[in-house]
């Protein structure tokens, strides 16, 4: 986890999440204005669909707009042992504690989310799949007729079995290669054929719509953005017109809207918490279904106001959130201390360090904290001499004589490296790039590349043994950076 927290695909991924939050906010109310103008059932539920797509597309554009190209990536590459999670050796300097530094934390977690949330989708797949095979038995053969004539009624020319379930409280429709409809037991002898066939012919819509292909992918949907209210809210939007477009259906075909209506209120009583990859006749607001179809002058009403709550909170969380990163911190130090603090010890401050230096106030508590910060890395604390103290301003200085480029050398990749561990114990160097023979781990073969520089330590505290690190200069400036990609110093073709 912390290695994906400090790549830049945390960062990137944290980032579309947190932009995610106000674009959902935005698409939800657009919808919502355009849910105000639109009557039918059909466009409003073509235009939520949209919205839904669309909040899907803007998230995955984010993503591949925030993402940092190839050579930015640092890692370590070539590591027989693979970097200790344990390890408690900083790679990037501490900073102020801004978005930048919470956002990537966000991945793991989101990432975490989705995987549960697509568990839970495949068991309600699976169960619904039982669901189709376990105490069902063939419907008679008088409503398996019945069902054929009703499928050339709605011009509908994908098979559909009628079984009648033990199991089920409501007719369902479970299956999109081989549908299936389900009926309780007993139902199609219980009510009046006019109703149960005014069911079936919904059902069959849901068939004829292919709804049950497209509710599993809005289930999708919803597991990648599990965290956003107005993901769920135009969710529910879908559903609620999706058997509005078949009750239309229904009423079109039968032209008896009363008596669906009647059919709909026997089944009030046998409502059921369906599992989402079943689509019931007794699904969404079953009331405002009836009163929708007794009613059907009356116009269609959003409920705005939870939505803009929602979109208001939303908006503001994100506003607040951007408005912290530029705050500036709480207990700001001399800038002789805050720059000995961020430049001169940023890569060897433990984290408790950086805490216990954020709560000094006093010009005599810093002195105090620099002497022992450095006599707590004295190799030999009864000598006049700090040996650690040194060696440390020296490769400080190495850093930013030989790494510097248009940044300073110790905010290299290759300075950070040096500061932290001192020299390699072997060095590899190609300033000019030039023809290089890959190994076959690599693909073999010798192509040209961008300048490149690998270094090897033999043993590394927490690492292992044979550590070696790639620097490569793909933009030709001088900045050597580390890359876990070994393709990367490759000049393309």
């Amino acid at each position: 986890m912390i290695t994906l927290v400090h790549s830049p695909f945390g960062s990137t991924l944290g980032w579309t999440l947190f932009h995610s939050l106000w674009e959902g906010a935005i698409v939800a109310l657009l919808l919502a204005v355009a849910l105000s103008v639109l009557r039918t059932s059909r466009a409003r539920y073509a235009m939520a669909c949209v919205a839904m797509l669309g909040l899907l597309a803007s998230f995955c554009y984010t993503f591949a707009h925030l993402l940092p190209q190839g050579h930015e990536t640092i890692a370590i590459i070539h590591n027989p042992r693979q970097v200790s999670a344990g390890s408690n050796t900083p790679l990037v300097p501490p900073a102020n504690l801004h978005a930048e530094d919470i956002l990537p934390w966000l991945a793991p977690f989101w990432i975490t989310g989705v995987i549960l949330f697509h568990l839970h989708t495949l068991a309600s797949c699976l169960a619904a799949r039982r669901f189709a095979v376990r105490g069902v038995c063939v419907a008679p053969d008088l409503w398996r007729q019945r069902l054929l004539q009703l499928r050339e009624r709605v011009r509908l020319s994908t098979p559909v079995a009628l079984l009648e379930s033990s199991l089920a409280h409501a007719p369902c429709v479970v299956g999109y290669l081989r549908p299936v409809i389900l009926v309780p037991v007993g139902m199609l002898t219980a009510m009046p054929a006019q109703q149960v066939e005014a069911i079936l012919l919904h059902e069959l819509a849901h068939v004829r719509r292919r709804d049950y292909l497209v509710n599993l992918m809005q289930t999708v949907v919803e597991g990648f953005f599990f965290y956003h209210p107005a993901v769920w809210w135009i969710s529910g939007v879908i559903r609620t017109e999706r058997e509005n477009c078949c009750d239309d259906l229904v009423v079109t075909t039968c032209g008896d809207a009363p008596g669906y209506a009647a059919a709909l209120a026997a089944l009030e009583h046998s409502r059921w918490a369906a599992h989402d990859a079943v689509l019931a006749s007794t699904g969404g607001n079953l009331m405002k279904r009836i009163r929708r179809l007794l009613h059907p002058l009356d116009a269609p009403r959003t409920a705005l106001s939870p939505l803009l709550s929602a979109v208001v909170l939303t908006i503001t969380a994100a506003l607040v959130l951007t408005a912290w990163q530029d705050k500036p911190q709480s207990n700001p130090k001399p800038g002789i201390w805050q720059k000995w603090f961020d430049e001169e010890i940023a890569y060897i401050a433990t984290p408790q360090e950086r805490a216990d230096f954020m709560r000094l106030n006093t010009e005599k508590d810093l002195e105090d904290f620099s002497m022992q910060f450095w006599l707590r890395r004295d190799p030999t604390p009864g000598t006049p001499e700090n040996e650690f103290k040194q060696e440390h301003y020296r490769r400080i200085a190495y850093a930013n004589e030989h790494f510097g480029c248009r940044i300073p050398g110790w905010k290299t990749d290759r300075g950070r490296i040096y500061i932290i561990y001192g020299p390699p114990n072997q060095l590899e160097s190609h300033p000019k790039g030039g023809a290089y023979q890959r190994p076959p781990a690599e693909g073999g073969g010798e192509v040209r590349t961008y300048p490149f520089e690998q270094w090897r330590y033999r043993w590394i505290q927490g690492m292992g043994t044979n550590v070696v690190l790639e620097f490569v200069d793909a933009t030709l400036d001088g900045e050597y950076r580390m890359t876990s990609d070994p393709h990367v110093k490759v000049v393309p073709r």
